[in-house]
């Protein structure tokens, strides 16, 4: 009696440890783990300001405003051979669809971006960028950065947004190539720790 009350106590020990790892297993559409926290939304002004503002954001002048134009031609030229012009091209449209995206969405939610932090430009802010998309293990995201620049809620109505506008296709490369990109800024930056993505 007591063997079989000892078997139903660990098989029920069992279920829940499965559950909980199952629950923290959650990952995002295109891999890394999801953030559920609350968005850093003074990193998102400050990114949304370094790209012209949220009446006229384009990522590549987010991407000069950050690393420089050296950096990011020579950045460019890198994805470019890696991954072909057109791709690097649909990826760079990509991200400006999707931050212009979160902004209409944020909008809608009642949501006001606070003022962005002064000292949030230039290469601060990228590095801030390259720590907020990297996930516990230590692997930068895509889709953890937008968890944790968004909220999960909106990212995900963003990658809908780019999947009816885009094509999935189009969301999934925005996402690996921004992997890359991320990575290689991050190791520029000294950030030698952080991880490539499975999805690059």
């Amino acid at each position: 009696m007591h063997s079989i009350k000892s078997f139903f106590t660990t098989t029920t020990a069992l279920i829940l440890l499965a559950g909980a790892s199952l629950a923290y297993a959650e990952t995002n559409w295109f891999g890394g783990d999801v953030h559920k926290g609350e968005p850093a939304l003074e990193v998102t002004a400050a990114l949304i300001k370094s790209g012209g503002g949220s009446a006229n954001f384009h990522f590549a002048t987010a991407l000069v405003s950050m690393l420089g134009e050296e950096v990011v031609n020579a950045e460019v030229a890198k994805l470019n051979k890696q991954y072909g012009k057109e791709s690097v091209d649909a990826f760079i449209g990509g991200m400006t669809f999707a931050v212009n995206s979160a902004i209409q969405h944020t909008t809608a939610a009642g949501v006001t971006l606070p003022e962005a932090p002064a000292h949030l430009t230039g290469a601060k802010l990228a590095k801030t960028l390259v720590v907020a998309g990297t996930a516990p293990d230590g692997t930068w995201w895509s889709g953890y950065f937008f968890d944790k620049a968004l909220s999960n809620k909106i990212h995900i109505m963003v990658m809908k947004d780019m999947d009816a506008n885009l094509g999935h296709a189009a969301d999934r490369a925005t996402h690996k190539i921004l992997n890359q990109a991320m990575y290689d800024i991050a190791q520029a930056l000294g950030h030698k720790n952080v991880k490539l993505a499975s999805l690059h």
